[in-house]
């Protein structure tokens, strides 16, 4: 009995040896920013040795890094279960919650490690900072309960808002017209890291909020033999990829149709000069230059991803409940030819949703936590059949077998959407039905990631894909405007 006890004990300190070292490898490529292999390495130690919290809470913070705040929630929760006094396994179940907007929750972790650690500065600072989170979320909730709540453009007296001598920038023509003109003054304007009168930009954003409010939640084109769109996934607030895009494939125009697919905003530290770009060329080229909505294009992570902050730091707050306003209007999809469907995120939770459900979604309201609204924006293809629960700790993930169904349904050939940066900027799955495009190139400055986009002929639709990388940007950090808490919580 006593030979087999020691050799059990020999077995279990080899696989403490084992997982420790594949820890420090693991350790090792998360320094280097190559989160999917540090993910790999943690997995592998926590099955050698499921008994030690440090390695869930390791690859939780990975996966935080990698945006699939549920899994980085769910390992945060497990590093709790087995060590209670595991701090770390707090602050980043608390990030993951944060990330998720469920403030409630991440404040009482914050709260935990404040009682453990009541001399913590840190601590006691996200307390605080989540706290005054919690406050406004159910002030703002109370705010919405008043259905007799105004439009910001109510309020708006732009007439009166007088541009000053001194302001040397581009300014619209008489009664607010946008122009080639103006939209290239515009944009070089942008680029010397200069702003947009304020006068200007609402005059913009009143524009645009009329067009959009008049599109239907699924938007339908037909494009004839000779002609060719391109489509753009994420840009992310990166403006200066955003011009490069224009300079590989030239500005947009009625011969040369685009379709960016949401996420304009948030984490690049210039998403004011990308949606003001956008929302320009959508008013001069309403009828070929075409926006859909992002899981960024609401509060909750304008608030968290640094857009909130940007629009404040460069305007004001109520310039910002403007662009609430407008993001809400943005269309959920758009069929081409009725035969291939883009969106944002991807398809639903369930099976048997149609076009025609899509056209009747209300849309002007921030996504709900479940349902087709939610799905467009947020869910994940993945490569087995069936579904599962989401990454992201929203929506599902579906496999080819639901993207199959839902194709044969809806009488469609494929899908195109977004929402996941890919190292080579786009990816074909789910046997040539499901297509993901990416456009922000090393995705915050540290993901070594290439962009695409996608030029579709009318003739055969069949896509063209056309990759480029980063260039160049003034020294702002991404992130630069983001929550603190944010910011602090990817520590």
């Amino acid at each position: 009995m006593a030979g087999a006890a020691d050799c059990d004990s020999v077995k279990m300190a080899e696989a403490e040896r084992s997982s420790e070292m594949l820890k420090e490898k693991a350790n090792n490529y998360f320094k280097e920013k190559d989160y999917e292999n540090a993910i790999k390495y943690y997995s592998e130690a926590v099955e050698l040795n499921p008994d030690n919290a440090i390695y869930y809470g390791n690859r939780s913070l990975a996966y935080l890094r990698t945006e699939c705040y549920g899994y980085a929630l769910a390992d945060a929760t497990l590093a709790l279960e087995l060590d209670k006094n595991y701090i770390k396994g707090y602050y980043r179940r608390a990030t993951s919650n944060m990330a998720l907007g469920k403030f409630k929750a991440a404040l009482k972790d914050y709260e935990t490690v404040v009682k453990v650690r009541p001399n913590d500065k840190d601590a006691k600072l996200k307390y605080q900072e989540c706290s005054k989170i919690v406050k406004q979320k159910a002030f703002e909730r109370a705010i919405a309960s008043d259905e007799l709540k105004r439009s910001v453009v109510d309020s708006l007296d732009i007439e009166s808002m007088t541009i000053e001598d001194e302001y040397l920038g581009p300014k619209l023509e008489e009664g607010g017209k946008i122009t080639l003109k103006f939209m290239k003054e515009m944009m070089g304007w942008f680029k010397d890291q200069k702003k947009l009168h304020r006068k200007c930009a609402y005059q913009i954003l009143v524009q645009v909020k009329e067009v959009l409010s008049k599109l239907p939640s699924l938007v339908e084109i037909t494009l004839k033999e000779t002609e060719t769109i391109t489509i753009c996934g994420d840009t992310h607030g990166q403006f200066y990829d955003l011009l490069n895009i224009f300079e590989l494939n030239g500005l947009p125009s009625e011969t040369n149709p685009y379709l960016f697919n949401g996420d304009f905003v948030d984490r690049g530290s210039f998403s004011v000069e990308v949606i003001l770009t956008l929302f320009g060329f959508k008013l001069l080229f309403p009828d070929c230059f075409y926006l859909l909505r992002g899981n960024h294009e609401t509060d909750n992570m304008n608030q968290m991803y640094g857009f909130e902050g940007e629009v404040k730091a460069k305007y004001t707050a109520q310039m910002f409940e403007l662009f609430s306003e407008v993001f809400q209007w943005l269309p959920l999809a758009q069929s081409i030819n009725g035969k291939v469907l883009v969106m944002h995120g991807g398809l639903f939770s369930e099976d048997g949703v149609t076009l025609d459900d899509l056209r009747k979604i209300n849309r002007n309201r921030q996504p709900p936590d479940s349902g087709p609204m939610c799905d467009l924006l947020w869910s994940d293809p993945q490569a087995l059949d069936g579904r599962s629960v989401s990454k992201r700790g929203v929506s599902c993930q579906f496999g080819p077998d639901v993207t199959k169904r839902f194709l044969e349904q809806n009488q469609l050939d494929y899908i195109i959407r977004s929402h996941e940066m890919k190292s080579e900027g786009y990816e074909v799955t789910h046997n040539g039905q499901c297509i993901t495009v990416f456009s922000a190139p090393n995705y915050c400055d540290q993901m070594g990631n290439k962009g695409a986009y996608i030029h579709l002929r009318g003739s055969d639709l069949k896509p063209e894909f056309h990759q480029f990388a980063a260039v160049p940007h003034p020294n702002v950090k991404p992130m630069a405007y983001a929550n603190s808490l944010m910011q602090m919580g990817m520590m």
